[in-house]
């Protein structure tokens, strides 16, 4: 799957106040911080927080195919090679858990489609549940005091945050 950077899920002024940072030349360290932290965030959950475009690549199929990137929002083009599919060749579903699906009516064999669409569990930062927000800031902040390289493992009190999110995927 390919999709846009990680949005950042809180904005660098929140970090700032949370991890006591002035303005300064530690600015652009902690911005990118609370990228890593938002990505790690992500990672750890198994699905996209801050609504973003995405493109993946599946086998094209006459069975249902599973996008691995989640929630999906919309799905928005099908393409073989750059070539949009028209959309009476393929069909499209996302299901009640957010997961994306994608069949072509007559594939090729061995071909491979591109699906592009939007993906994210929350609109913008301000709609991202506060317990993952938190995580994140707690996460940027870690990082920014051990960054010098000792105890750089993610705090127990992160993962507790984010747990309950966490979307496992069984192949």
């Amino acid at each position: 799957m390919s999709a846009e950077a990680t949005n950042a899920i809180v904005t660098l002024a929140e970090a700032q106040a949370y991890a006591r940072v002035e303005t300064g030349e530690e600015e652009a360290l902690l911005a990118g911080l609370v990228r890593t932290a938002s990505g790690l965030c992500e990672a750890f959950l198994g699905q996209v927080v801050v609504a973003r475009s995405f493109s993946e690549r599946v086998q094209a199929s006459s069975d249902w195919q599973r996008l691995c990137v989640a929630p999906v929002r919309s799905i928005e083009a099908v393409t073989i090679d750059g070539v949009a599919v028209p959309a009476s060749a393929y069909s499209t579903d996302i299901d009640s858990n957010g997961c994306g699906w994608v069949r072509l009516a007559n594939p090729h064999a061995g071909s491979i489609i591109e699906v592009s669409g939007t993906a994210g569990m929350a609109s913008g930062q301000n709609d991202v549940p506060e317990p993952i927000r938190h995580g994140v800031l707690r996460l940027a902040a870690h990082l920014f005091a051990v960054r010098d390289g000792e105890g750089g493992e993610m705090p127990a009190a992160v993962t507790a945050l984010w747990r309950p999110y966490r979307r496992m995927r069984i192949s």
